[in-house]
């Protein structure tokens, strides 16, 4: 969880190119005094974890403007909090914890054969489900972020939705094929967000 605006990271464009990048904080003070009220109207500012687009109020001062997204994510800190499971007041059981285990008896005898017995292969086959878990989850959120972005700035690009397809179904040499006339700041801000996006975890550099 991001505690307040300072944590966000994002990157902003005026039309198809990128005028700041950083933590929310930064880019919202860069643009608000390099650009005119006329263009930050035409300002678009998106998380870059997410690929949502944050919507940014800059009327007024700056520190007017600093002070309404901190309010506006300090609520959205407190919503998060609010639905976390209540935790117990105390120190915290660690070590080892007993539960009921149902299996086959072939299915004993096989842990039993393991190095290190049952209690050993468990620990380790459970630890690699979490891992292999952690990695498709990782591999859908930069395929949501991708999308996000894409259907905000790109949606009417030539190919969009063959990229999306080619996005969803995993096929790394399409998809870069279908975006690499694009935009160039578009182009290598959706490089960015599709990092993670693909089982194999490659990606061609950013180009210039």
């Amino acid at each position: 969880m991001r505690d307040d605006q300072t944590s966000v990271y994002c990157t902003a464009f005026l039309g198809l190119k990128v005028v700041a990048s950083g933590t929310l904080q930064h880019v919202v003070s860069i643009v608000k005094d390099a650009l005119d009220d006329r263009d930050l109207t035409q300002l678009f500012i998106f998380d870059d974890t997410t690929g949502k687009q944050i919507d940014v109020d800059f009327r007024g001062e700056i520190d007017d403007v600093l002070l309404r997204l901190r309010e506006q994510f300090g609520d959205l800190s407190g919503t998060e909090m609010n639905n976390q499971p209540t935790r117990r007041v105390g120190r915290p059981k660690l070590g080892v914890v007993s539960g009921e285990v149902t299996l086959l008896p072939r299915d004993w005898e096989w842990l039993k054969s393991q190095p290190g017995g049952a209690s050993v292969t468990l620990r380790r086959l459970v630890g690699e489900a979490r891992r292999a878990g952690g990695k498709q989850s990782k591999i859908r959120e930069s395929q949501e972020a991708t999308y996000n972005f894409m259907t905000a700035m790109a949606g009417n690009f030539h190919q969009y939705e063959e990229a999306l397809r080619a996005l969803y179904a995993d096929d790394f040499d399409r998809f870069y094929h279908f975006i690499d006339d694009w935009a160039p700041d578009i182009r290598n801000h959706i490089k960015k967000l599709a990092s993670n996006a693909f089982p194999e975890g490659a990606h061609p550099p950013i180009s210039p």
